[in-house]
Order: C-alpha cells, then sequence, then structure tokens
C-alpha cells in the first residue's frame, strides 16, 4: 500500500513551489453570494499557470526525481490539464516528457502541452485507455510514470492549495472540491483538516464520471464503463487507490452534478464574475446552485480548478446556456410562400422587442405543402416570461409553432402546436 503523504510533504512542497506557481485569489462575489444565501470563496486555480493547479503537483513530484530519471524523462496520461502541468515542469527541471491523451481531447489543451515542448501521443479513448499506454511506453523506454492523482507527492503538491486557503481565511466552514481521480480533494483535506478538524470537505463529481462515488457506496476502488460529461478534466473511469482510502477518511461527503448544472455554472462565471472555467473547475459552483451542499450562513470556499475550455465546446454551452435560461428562443414555423409574409412575421417578432439572431427559410421540407415555406428563427429575449409571451402571441396569431427547449440538448423538440 502507497504511503500517504503527510503535512510535512505539504509544506515542503509549498517552500518548493515559491517562484514556480502562483498563488492565487480566493475571490468572491456578491452575486454569487446572494443566488446561494452564504459568503461563497472562490480558489481560482483557472489563473495559475498552465491554466489549472495541476503544476503544483506535477512539478512536486518531477523535482524528486534523480539524475539518472531525469536523463531518461517522464511520460504521463492526461485529458489535458496534468499534461500541461508535467510538460511545463518537465521544462522547468530540464528533462523532457512524453503525454498521451485520449483520441478526441481538447485541441487547445493537445497545442498547449506542445507548446511546452512536450511530445504528444494519442491512444483510446478515454483517460484510463491513455494511461494503460503511458503504462507500456513507460515500460519499453524508462521513462518515469508521472501519475495524474495517485501518487504521494503529486497529492502533496495540490495539498498547497488547502495550505493557501486556510492561510489567508481561517474560518472557513465548508470547502468544495472537485473529484476526478482523488488528487486534488486528497491533498486540501489533509491540508485543512491537519489545521482544523471541524472543516467539512465535500467534494464533487460528475453524475456521467462518477467513479469515486460508485466506489465510496461499495467500500473498494471502482471502475465505471464510462465517463461521459463535458467536465473532461474529472472524466475518470478509475479512481486511484490511495486516494480512494484518503478520502474515505477526510473527505465528509460526496455529490454529483448533471450537465445542464455545470452548463449553468460555467455561464455564470463567464457573465457574472468575468472567469473563463472548464467544465471540472465549475462543478463547485453547480453543486451550491444547486443545494446539492447544505451551507446554512456558513463561510464556504470551493475550487475554480482550472480554465483550459475548449472554444468550440464553450460556444455550445453558452448557446444552451442562455436558452436555458430563456434569453434565446429557437422555433421553427410555417408560413404561405407569398411575397411579404416573412417580413410580416419578423416585424411582429420585433413589435414585442426580441431581437433576431438568426432567419433561415426551407422551401423544400418534405412536412409541409408546396405553397408553404418552413422558417427557422433565432431571438435574443429577456427572459423566460419574454419567451413565453412571444410563442403565445405567435401562436394567437395563427403561426403554427414548434419550440427547442432546454430538450433540445438531449435531441428532442416539442412538436408544431397551434
Amino acid at each position: 500500500m502507497t504511503k500517504w503523504p503527510t503535512l510535512d510533504d505539504v509544506r515542503q512542497a509549498e517552500a518548493a513551489l515559491v517562484g514556480i506557481t502562483y498563488r492565487t485569489p480566493l475571490q468572491e462575489s456578491s452575486y454569487i453570494n446572494d443566488l446561494i444565501g452564504s459568503r461563497v470563496f472562490f480558489k481560482l486555480e483557472n489563473l495559475q499557470r498552465s491554466g489549472s493547479f495541476k503544476l503544483r503537483g506535477a512539478y512536486n513530484r518531477i523535482r524528486h526525481l534523480s539524475s539518472d530519471e531525469l536523463s531518461r524523462g517522464v511520460v504521463a496520461a492526461s485529458a489535458g490539464n496534468h499534461a500541461q502541468g508535467v510538460a511545463l515542469a518537465a521544462g522547468l527541471v530540464g528533462t523532457t516528457a512524453v503525454i498521451v491523451t485520449p483520441e478526441g481531447a481538447s485541441l487547445n489543451k493537445i497545442e498547449a502541452t506542445r507548446s511546452y515542448g512536450a511530445e504528444v501521443r494519442q491512444a483510446g479513448h478515454s483517460f484510463d485507455d491513455a494511461f494503460d499506454e503511458a503504462i507500456r511506453i513507460s515500460e519499453e523506454t524508462g521513462r518515469v510514470l508521472i501519475h495524474a492523482f495517485d501518487d504521494p507527492m503529486v497529492v502533496a503538491g495540490q495539498g498547497t492549495i488547502g495550505l493557501e486557503m486556510m492561510d489567508e481565511r481561517a474560518t472557513l466552514d465548508v470547502l468544495v472540491v472537485p473529484i476526478g481521480g482523488g488528487g486534488l480533494i486528497s491533498g486540501i483535506a489533509l491540508a485543512a483538516k491537519a489545521q482544523n478538524p471541524r472543516i467539512k470537505v465535500i467534494g464533487v463529481q460528475a453524475a456521467g464520471a462518477d467513479a469515486m462515488v460508485q466506489s465510496r457506496k461499495l467500500g473498494r476502488v471502482e471502475h465505471t464503463r464510462t465517463a461521459h460529461t463535458i467536465a473532461d478534466g474529472i472524466a475518470i473511469k478509475r479512481p486511484g487507490e490511495m486516494t480512494f482510502g484518503m478520502i474515505e477518511h477526510y473527505v465528509d461527503e460526496i455529490v454529483t452534478v448533471d450537465e445542464y448544472e455545470i452548463s449553468r455554472a460555467i455561464l455564470i462565471f463567464l457573465e457574472r464574475s468575468k472567469l473563463l472555467v472548464e467544465g471540472a473547475g465549475a462543478v463547485g459552483l453547480a453543486a451550491l446552485l444547486a443545494n446539492k451542499v447544505e451551507v446554512g450562513n456558513q463561510t464556504v470556499a470551493t475550487v475554480v480548478s482550472g480554465g483550459n475550455i475548449d472554444v468550440t465546446l464553450l460556444n455550445r454551452i453558452i448557446e444552451k446556456g442562455l436558452v436555458e435560461e430563456g434569453r434565446q428562443l429557437h422555433l421553427k414555423t410555417v408560413i404561405p410562400d407569398r411575397p411579404g409574409q416573412l417580413s410580416k412575421l419578423l416585424e411582429r417578432v420585433a413589435s414585442m422587442k426580441a431581437n433576431v439572431i438568426r432567419v433561415n427559410h426551407e422551401r423544400w421540407d418534405p412536412g409541409i405543402a408546396p405553397s408553404d415555406v418552413s422558417v427557422n428563427v433565432v431571438l435574443e429575449t429577456r427572459n423566460a416570461a419574454h419567451r413565453e409571451e412571444i410563442i403565445d402571441v405567435l401562436r394567437r396569431d395563427g403561426y403554427p409553432i414548434r419550440v427547442e427547449t432546454a430538450d433540445t440538448a438531449n435531441h428532442r423538440t416539442k412538436n408544431f402546436d397551434n
């Protein structure tokens, strides 16, 4: 059994990371405080070097390598953030890195990893597939495997976040921390509870990647069949053996959040706090907004673990989030295929103070009569009430309406209705 890191290990990591990592802000938002009804602080590791907390653990592990190990180089598996952390850390200590990512990993994370000097290879469709390939490379070449989470020096490096939060605000009552493989929460919980044994530590997983939740239910490390979520940084099918033991010992509770809840949190961070946050970094806020964590009037801190979100994914999240919030309306209708009819529809929409974002009309829709044309319209609306008002008015005017709702994310739409 791997020996757990100690508080002394975390403090040594903290000293070693001076000048290597940033001491990131612990920031609060009055808007979010009002939404949740408690004081909530955000540890902004999305502002860390390489865009996530991962440099802390990667550097702390690699700095312990011998000169012989450094000469052989390192290898790691990662969906993105650990890759960048290892690549950057390897360059800082003067060794080489090979990174294995799953096929379909975020392109911006892959390019960022290469920019730090690492060689990037792709294997399989999940972190676990990539990890198997990294093991093979290590055995074949002698490169040292730098585990993303199940390593005491990696965990000690991540624990420096806990020291920073407690040093800055010792009165924190609850910590809400993302969980993938468990390295981040293990280190933070160790550091925080060593200074305040009464502090509550809550883990958050994506519902589509809940291996640690399942492991805790069974009392052993459980390998799930899939790990599907927009929070790719915590999409792990098998958590660590060491981290599972530490979580059993230190973590009070684990909750899950769904894709809509994660998307909503990303959108709130972007719009209200002007922060670019990836899915894994948003799960803490998502859990708080969805009342998955009981905080009452306690003081809470959550770790915004990273900001390396793919811009294409971000675009989809923004658009779907606006639909969910009632601030964008996607509708389809049918009008007579005669001059002036499209203009009449759009003028009616304009009279209700909705802004037209996109319009597309199609004469060849097989579901309509030859004398008609189908029209797809995307509107910017003020809120859900404004959206419903527009739908009701258009239906009263005789337009058959099909509305794409929040269920669009699951590829479902409502039927035409007068």
